[in-house]
């Protein structure tokens, strides 16, 4: 019973909500990194420390809090780690573009290449057993003979995650290119380093997001049209 009741709380921890992602992730590297880094306050090298300790200590955070490893949280590390290398190793700030393409530019080819494998992450991404009963959705697809069907729109869904993560890569890319271009370890590289952080929000991550709902909003329609039921039907009930 112990067990059970441990399990059970585990499963119970929530995810930290959109503003705490972005005051760890954004705002307080942000603001350290513009405003810190020059040498009266912190200096380039120790503000540069300091920025990149909140989204590291807040993804191990998480990663103990939550007992799971996420492969896009690990990602997200790994890219935390290489900016602060980066800048501490005075490379060339080409890196910096080149590092922020390769990052979603993996996950989009993983997202892409695992639908010809036995785990297809687009249903990981797609389909959430929290969110939907598949076993009652697949079992309704059966019936009215709409599994391959459902497939094909599965598949669909998953090449518009894979663009939306291509376009991510792109957007990095010509982001950093254009903002980062003072020497590393510098007051201005921390600065820039900054000011692209700020601007991926709105500049990469909206119309990405934008391509992720829209791939939802159409793999439920075709829920609804492949079965003859409401999508409603499908959705988990929420315990009190």
């Amino acid at each position: 019973m112990s067990n059970n009741r441990k399990n059970h709380a585990e499963q119970d921890i929530k995810e930290p909500g959109l503003m705490v992602n972005m005051l760890f992730n954004i705002f307080l590297p942000v603001i350290i990194l513009m405003q810190l880094s020059s040498e009266a306050r912190l200096g380039a090298a120790t503000a540069l420390v300091l920025a990149l300790a909140f989204p590291i200590g807040f993804g191990l955070w998480e990663l103990y809090r939550r007992k799971k490893i996420n492969g896009f949280s690990i990602l997200g590390l790994v890219s935390v780690l290489l900016t602060g290398g980066i800048g501490l190793l005075e490379l060339d700030p080409a890196y910096i573009a080149i590092k922020e393409a390769a990052v979603p530019g993996i996950i989009g080819l993983v997202v892409f290449g695992s639908r010809f494998t036995r785990f297809p992450v687009v249903e990981k991404i797609l389909l959430n057993r929290k969110i939907l009963d598949l076993d009652k959705l697949y079992a309704a697809l059966e019936r009215r003979q709409k599994s391959a069907e459902f497939q094909r729109t599965i598949n669909n869904g998953g090449n518009a995650v894979a663009c939306a993560f291509f376009l991510s890569a792109t957007l990095n890319y010509i982001l950093a290119r254009m903002i980062v271009v003072s020497p590393a370890g510098t007051e201005a590289f921390n600065s820039e380093i900054g000011r692209m952080t700020a601007l991926s929000f709105p500049v990469i991550a909206l119309p990405t997001m934008i391509i992720l709902m829209g791939a939802i909003f159409y793999i439920f329609k075709r829920i609804s049209t492949l079965t003859g039921e409401s999508v409603e039907t499908f959705l988990q009930a929420q315990d009190n």
